[in-house]
């Protein structure tokens, strides 16, 4: 049983770890890496921070996917985050789930 557990947390690990590469390549390959950093502020907040902001928000996934898609503006100060629509809506709720995870 307990070779049994090892394996199944060493295979839950090895996913966990290859969605987040999957993610963080996402995001590279969307262009979210030219404003925003995983633990630095560039042009827009970075992911660290989104998390942090949103942690609490059981909405947070709906509000923020919206925006990754939409763009919006006043959340973060006055420079605006310019709309994604190239981005599908599967895309956009996938790299939101991942920004949520950052610590």
């Amino acid at each position: 049983m307990k070779a049994f557990s090892t394996v199944s947390l060493a295979l839950a690990l090895a996913f966990a770890s290859g969605a987040a590469v999957a993610s963080a390549d996402l995001a590279k390959a969307k262009n979210c890496m030219a404003c925003h950093a995983e633990a630095k502020k560039l042009i827009g907040p970075s992911y660290k921070d989104v998390a942090a902001k949103y942690a609490s928000d059981k909405d947070a996934v709906g509000k923020l996917t919206k925006k990754v898609r939409e763009g919006g503006v006043g959340v973060w100060g006055q420079i605006p985050m310019p709309a994604n629509p190239q981005v599908s809506q599967a895309d956009a709720e996938t790299l939101v789930k991942w920004i949520l995870t950052a610590k």
